[in-house]
């Protein structure tokens, strides 16, 4: 069973993905996959490199991903070809695993980790998508509080994702992040019991 697991940065979706790798689930998580894709040597990292400049690449040949994360994020056309080199790579990388999981437990609940769902991914191949879903202004806040981002920085990242509203209509499960750790465990406690039942109803 693959299960897609999405949320805006800082929706507490990654608290999510801890919890139910807690009750067993396998988690792939597309942000590391994302930067498995661009280590030194690999197709991807010589895109970026050639499209967005020398610049980008540190002294060790790895790719200083705050500086680019500086100038996608304010800039629609640029984040576009970025995805354009960095998510068909991360696609393939993500099925492998998933096969991977599967080949190792037919039965094993496979949960992918993927901020983006809602604005690149094919939906029809996940059996359930669920949203860990906080208000757009409450993670504004926690950027600025929990990573220290400035208002306008962090206002740039929530905008540059999908709304809310567009994440809510893929969504079959809401998992409400806005209140305390054990009421969301409590939640991810029922859709476990939700997803190990037989008819996953």
């Amino acid at each position: 069973m693959l299960i897609g697991l999405t949320g805006g940065i800082a929706s507490g979706k990654s608290t999510v993905a801890r919890m139910l790798r807690d009750h067993g689930a396998v988690v792939v998580d597309a942000d590391l996959l994302a930067r498995e894709v661009v280590e030194p040597g690999t197709p991807a990292l010589r895109g970026i490199q050639d499209l967005f400049g020398d610049d980008l690449i540190r002294p060790d040949g790895s790719l200083d991903r705050a500086r680019l994360g500086t100038i996608v994020f304010g800039d629609r056309q640029a984040r576009e070809q970025l995805n354009a080199i960095v998510h068909p790579a991360v696609r393939e990388l993500a099925k492998k695993r998933f096969a991977a999981a599967a080949a190792a437990d037919p039965e094993a609940i496979i949960v992918y980790d993927v901020p983006l769902l809602a604005e690149s991914e094919t939906l029809s191949h996940f059996d359930l998508i669920v949203l860990a879903d906080a208000p757009a202004e409450m993670r504004r806040q926690r950027l600025i509080d929990l990573r220290g981002l400035n208002a306008q920085e962090a206002s740039r990242r929530v905008n540059a994702q999908a709304s809310d509203d567009a994440r809510r209509t893929i969504a079959d499960v809401i998992v409400d992040t806005t209140r305390s750790l054990d009421e969301t465990a409590t939640e991810v406690d029922q859709l476990w019991a939700r997803l190990t039942t037989t008819d996953h109803t």
